[in-house]
């Protein structure tokens, strides 16, 4: 006896909505983007006096580590295109996910814009925002696998360099506007607060790893920011030995924490299998 495929689910009219509403939500966050970069605005570095800029605390990552927002602009892009599909528009992952999606690129695009008046600890609220729905879309994504290749790269492999660089750009932005509020520890305790902060998103990315399936994007994001906030501290101003040596040793947390529990994911079916053939 043969059995028949189950039927694709019918495109509703929340699925069209939901849709069309990411697709806008893109092209708002391309808007803030050109506000970002400094075609419509003022670059992210030279906004909020400064207070984002790469030399403006001891945990700002260096300048070229922004570069990772090109994979995750394209990734948002190709996103916006695929999940207006109407082959993908009806799948469960993209029907629980995609207004989040469209949260996080609308938050991104309002983060843009609030620091272009200055208002650091408004982005702050925003930033926190922006990571709580990639850590929530990324937490639903985990329930179950994605079904393509393609579904794996656009869908959980762009949200994963979000999240990951989202982190880190999190505890770097709470910092700046610390900094910016006048909080000044003195030469030693500032650094010391430094560790603790690279301590914090190190702890994160273990937490990432444990809740998310040790998903390696979000992993390289934030051994990507990570890393770069080293080379800041010991390559440019304001130096800090401790402050490098930190983020170094946070970055190989994270991914060493990624790698184990795809360690431990592989060797439990193994385990399984010598249990059922004793």
């Amino acid at each position: 006896m043969t059995t028949s495929a189950s039927p694709r689910p019918d495109l509703t009219t929340a699925d069209q909505v939901r849709r069309f509403a990411v697709v806008a939500a893109e092209i708002f966050c391309v808007v803030g983007t050109l506000f970002g970069v400094g075609v419509l605005g003022t670059r992210v570095e030279e906004s909020s006096g400064g207070a984002l800029a790469a030399t403006a605390t001891l945990v700002a990552p260096a300048g070229p580590a922004f570069s990772i927002w090109t994979p995750i602009y394209v990734g948002l892009l190709a996103y916006a295109v695929w999940q207006a599909l109407p082959v993908n528009a009806v799948r469960d992952r993209v029907r629980t996910t995609g207004w989040l999606a469209a949260a996080s690129m609308v938050l991104n695009a309002a983060w843009l814009l609030v620091t272009q008046r200055g208002w650091i600890w408004v982005s702050v609220v925003v930033i926190v925002a922006l990571a709580l729905s990639l850590g929530v879309l990324l937490h639903r994504l985990t329930r179950s696998p994605s079904a393509t290749t393609w579904e794996r790269v656009v869908l959980d492999g762009t949200f994963g360099l979000y999240l990951g660089w989202v982190a880190v750009a999190t505890c770097a932005n709470i910092t700046a506007a610390l900094v910016d509020s006048g909080v000044d520890l003195g030469a030693t305790a500032n650094q010391v607060a430094a560790v603790a902060v690279l301590a914090v998103a190190a702890g994160l990315g273990v937490v990432f790893a444990r809740r998310l399936g040790g998903r390696w994007a979000v992993a390289a994001a934030m051994a990507w920011g990570l890393a770069w906030i080293a080379v800041g501290r010991l390559a440019d101003e304001p130096r800090s030995v401790a402050t490098g040596v930190a983020a170094v040793v946070a970055a190989a947390i994270v991914v060493v924490a990624a790698w184990r529990r795809h360690a431990g994911r592989a060797a439990a079916p193994e385990a399984s299998r010598r249990l059922h053939a004793i």
